[in-house]
């Protein structure tokens, strides 16, 4: 039932916008989706794994969106050639992202707060329980989902899509400097996320109209990131515009 899990993982996401996860129960959600509780805990066997299922749903469509801003036709990317702008607009895609989602940047950082779902490995190979009284039966997450991904994987696969986007524009011989470009934009993209510009970070009031803190943090990721390619053996591949 694909439909009734999008409005389930929809209306889970949206109860704990307004609560802290202890809080959110299972019978709400279920009548916020319009579906039965014994459909979702069908769907996802226990609240636990209905947590895995939503951190999963909103890391995956982060790496989604790493890779949009990654290809070439994205206005946002820039220009074909501008392999560190693209790379910048992904990484301001997930300082955007981490800023307007609290289980993406729980992911991104690795610090789950209390009102937050941190599911453990555990959750996933729990075996079927028995239902009490007036509980629907509970089985086990679907198995085969993996470990839910964390900071090392996240930036390993930002590294991995940046690498992938790009390489066909580079010659083989400077492709380990490329690899080597990327994860140090990764890196520093999850500096970013973990320590914010500040407001204070810009030049002085009265010298240049105030900006707020999402364009001084674009703008210090984009510096950023342009940096690590810019120490690149010749700086840029052939044909770039510098």
């Amino acid at each position: 039932m694909p439909a009734a899990r999008e409005s389930l993982l929809d209306a889970a996401y949206a109860a704990l916008t307004e609560r802290a996860w202890p809080a959110v129960r299972m019978v709400d959600v279920a009548a916020a989706a319009g579906v039965s509780r014994q459909t979702l805990y069908n769907e996802f066997g226990s609240k636990e794994g209905l947590a895995r299922a939503l951190v999963r749903r909103e890391t995956d469509n982060y790496l989604a969106g790493v890779a949009r801003a990654l290809d070439p036709r994205s206005t946002a990317a820039g220009a074909r050639g501008d392999a560190a702008g693209r790379v910048a607009a992904a990484a301001a895609w997930t300082l955007r992202t981490a800023r307007a989602n609290p289980l993406v940047r729980a992911a991104l950082t690795g610090c789950w707060n209390d009102r937050l779902p941190a599911p453990s490995a555990a959750a996933e190979a729990a075996p079927a329980r028995a239902a009490g009284a007036g509980i629907p039966a509970q089985r086990a997450a679907p198995p085969g989902n993996g470990p839910l991904p964390g900071p090392a994987e996240l930036v390993g696969r930002f590294c991995a899509q940046a690498v992938a986007a790009l390489e066909p524009d580079w010659p083989e011989e400077a492709l380990p400097a490329l690899c080597t470009a990327c994860e140090t934009a990764a890196r520093l993209t999850l500096a970013c996320v973990v320590a914010p510009v500040t407001p204070g970070a810009g030049p002085a009031p009265g010298r240049v109209p105030a900006r707020s803190r999402r364009e001084l943090e674009t703008e210090a990721v984009s510096r950023l990131v342009r940096g690590a390619f810019a120490r690149m053996p010749g700086g840029v591949p052939p044909g770039e515009c510098r």
